[in-house]
């Protein structure tokens, strides 16, 4: 039978509460204090995990490529949100959990299955980008349930049980860009620009993802609208399959003003209970000193230029509201 009608205003069928409850389950807490601890999802990831596996209710099985309503999303948010653990445990559920269509139950509601063979790459211009998510996959493997799952994890790949495999590549990695993939993690999207090789990278991913139906998600700080990355232009792309998801706080706000920063930070990191916002506010006033442009970028989850800027803060925000998510109340 096809989907249930919808419980409450606004639902739509999905995958996502059944990836986020194997994630749960399955991950833990990749470092730190609370390291091996059961990793549980914020409401804001609870909500991005919702669109992106969500579905078309016209959903049939073994038509991958139609079956899910978004090719591939952009999350957009401050440095240390958790953009790097969160795509880590959606590369487990890749590797091992119902991230599959196959079909509708008894009682219409979607039924997820494991990918038979996932072939999942971590991508970036250049190592040390490929780390802030290879560097908590591992732990979150290892220090958990998925150990007997998945015991062949190196330090440069990691073989599944099923065939399968997880790499991390970069713009360099001539011989393994192309290849057929199931799922692509695109890190920091807003530091891919020609002159590095992101342009490059992220057509020849696209290209390999399509071979296979997958999908791909980015994440990244806001860009400088003076480069042209490849956050920038998928972010402004017309097409309809592209989920994106951008925290903003109110335009009136000025990062300049101690207050206001605050209240933009206290926005922007949401839900994310282990940021000290005392700790990124003191980082952001010292390098609002040198670079405002990078503070309000990487902290305050703006697209503003350098300190060359050309672009006046919020006209980007005002030129491309529809394409985001509508800033929150301040």
């Amino acid at each position: 039978m096809p989907w249930r009608a919808p419980e409450y205003d606004g639902e739509f069928p999905t995958l996502g509460w059944d990836v986020g409850e194997w994630i749960e389950a399955n991950c833990v807490i990749p470092d730190r204090e609370h390291g091996g601890e059961p990793y549980k999802l914020t409401d804001e990831m609870w909500v991005f995990l919702a669109h992106h596996y969500r579905l078309n209710l016209d959903a049939r099985i073994g038509q991958l490529s139609t079956a899910f309503t978004y090719r591939r999303s952009i999350l957009v948010r401050p440095q240390k949100w958790g953009k790097g653990p969160l795509t880590a445990a959606i590369i487990c559920a890749e590797a091992l959990g119902p991230t599959i269509f196959d079909g509708w139950s008894a009682e219409g509601e979607p039924i997820g299955r494991p990918q038979a063979t996932p072939r999942i790459q971590i991508a970036a211009t250049t190592d040390d980008q490929t780390d802030n998510v290879y560097k908590h996959l591992l732990p979150m493997i290892q220090r958990g349930p998925l150990a007997d799952e998945i015991p062949d994890a190196g330090v440069t790949r990691i073989n599944l049980p099923n065939g399968g495999w997880i790499e991390p590549v970069t713009s360099k990695a001539t011989s393994r860009l192309g290849q057929p993939i199931t799922l692509a993690i695109q890190d920091e999207t807003g530091l891919w620009l020609k002159t590095n090789g992101g342009h490059s990278l992220a057509k020849t991913q696209r290209r390999g993802l399509a071979g296979m139906s997958g999908r791909s998600i980015e994440t990244t700080n806001a860009w400088n609208p003076a480069e042209l990355s490849v956050a920038q232009m998928g972010f402004e792309s017309k097409v309809s399959d592209i989920y994106k998801d951008y925290r903003q706080s109110p335009a009136r706000l000025s990062y300049k003003n101690k207050a206001d920063r605050r209240r933009i930070h206290k926005i922007v990191y949401g839900d994310s209970w282990w940021v000290d916002l005392d700790a990124i506010e003191a980082e952001a006033a010292e390098i609002m000193e040198t670079d405002p442009g990078d503070a309000e970028r990487f902290f305050g989850n703006r697209v503003v230029a350098g300190s060359d800027a050309w672009l006046p803060t919020g006209l980007w925000e005002g030129a491309y509201a529809g394409h985001a998510l509508a800033a929150q109340p301040a």
